[in-house]
């Protein structure tokens, strides 16, 4: 019997990465999950290799009307959500002296406007009592240099939280952030300059991780289903670092 049995769920941006490993794990624990991503490739190749109980749908989760077309085919099953896990995002590192407009546009429309309209769309389909998981970042918390517009988004997205585990408590849905530390993911890695740079920077930042390495996607997974599971059935408003300690410590 497994902890989300007759449960659907829609994770966003899950081809690769925490997306994939969390569609993985909650597909083990017995839901059905819906996932997006923007690059129909991707998309088919992660529902393939996800196997039964998955949907792939195509979509970029700041674009209103792939949102709609989204929450249409939820809607459409018949089943409602019991579970959302707004997990597209990303950023790129830029100092202040470096930062440009259209970057700074690009990471709020990804990463906060895309979040706030994925949620405001999914109420209508959110089950009484579901739960939504938010994707932050331990960076948030610190002052790390070259990620302050991403680490920004990811401030807004903790102070959305608050507000909406205040707003849907009526309806026992219970909004709660996940915030990982640096994770082995293409994404990571693709923030080196070159690709043969690519392990130094794993390496640098694993240096500034207390446990002395940089988290796995499964780990993240694994926080994540707790927060979408009954498990966590008294948890709302919070943010679950699961950071190696380097918020913390």
């Amino acid at each position: 019997m497994g902890q989300l049995d007759n449960k659907t769920a829609l994770i966003t941006g899950a081809t690769s990465g925490i997306g994939l490993a969390a569609a993985r794990r909650f597909v083990d624990e017995g839901a059905h999950v819906f996932i997006t991503g923007r690059r129909q490739a991707e998309l088919d190749s992660a529902v393939a290799a996800l196997g039964e109980n998955v949907t792939g749908i195509r979509g970029d989760v700041a674009d209103l009307d792939d949102l709609d077309r989204v929450f249409t085919t939820i809607a459409a099953r018949g089943q409602g959500l019991d579970i959302l896990f707004v997990n597209a995002g990303g950023g790129a590192f830029a100092t202040l002296e470096e930062l440009t407009p259209e970057g700074f546009d690009e990471t709020f429309r990804v990463n906060v406007r895309g979040t706030v309209f994925t949620v405001q769309q999914a109420l209508p389909v959110l089950v009484d009592g579901a739960s939504v998981v938010i994707a932050g970042s331990a960076a948030a918390s610190k002052g790390n240099p070259a990620f302050g517009v991403y680490a920004a988004t990811k401030a807004a997205l903790r102070s959305f939280t608050r507000t909406w585990a205040a707003e849907l408590a009526g309806r026992q849905i219970r909004v709660n952030v996940i915030a990982p530390g640096p994770i082995n993911t293409p994404g990571l890695a693709g923030l080196a300059p070159d690709p043969s740079q690519a392990q130094g920077l794993l390496d640098m930042l694993a240096g500034n991780v207390p446990l002395g390495r940089i988290g796995l996607p499964d780990e993240i997974a694994n926080a994540v289903l707790f927060l979408a599971s009954d498990q966590a059935s008294f948890v709302t408003g919070t943010e679950l670092f699961a950071d190696g300690g380097q918020a913390q410590l």
